[in-house]
């Protein structure tokens, strides 16, 4: 007992932190959250992983990933033409910062594309990793 008195503020420390370490693994849910961007690069070299921006056409035509195809997010369901047929192939989201691309790859799943999952941090984190962006 007289440790924990001795050491309480070393204690409080380890359960904060421990406690954040824990809150940033499941706050990105179990399969849902964002890929990184050097991860999404894997996907679609290592996978042959697609990536769909979900952004406006103005907005992709400013700004995109290369090979990205543009599907705005209002119109996934319509276009599902536009979308891998083997729905095993990980499909990879964007927008600018990947709260619409969140949004599409939950979509995405319950269309089917288990594999589906939005790049953390949209086109913005894409730039920030120094991958390329082309504009139409």
């Amino acid at each position: 007992m007289k440790f924990v008195i001795d050491n309480l503020a070393l204690i409080a420390i380890a359960l904060v932190s421990g406690g954040m370490l824990l809150w940033s693994t499941f706050s990105r849910g179990t399969g849902s959250g964002g890929v990184t961007p050097a991860e999404a690069v894997r996907l679609v070299n290592r996978e042959k992983g697609v990536l769909i921006d979900v952004c406006e056409p103005a907005e992709h035509a400013a700004g995109h990933c290369p090979g990205a195809r543009n599907i705005p997010l209002a119109q996934i369901e319509q276009r599902q033409s536009d979308l891998p047929k083997n729905k095993e192939t990980p499909v990879l989201v964007m927008c600018q910062s990947g709260a619409r691309a969140s949004r599409a790859a939950m979509t995405l799943r319950k269309l089917g594309y288990a594999r589906a999952a939005s790049v953390a941090g949209g086109l913005r984190a894409w730039r920030e990793a120094g991958l390329p962006v082309e504009k139409s």
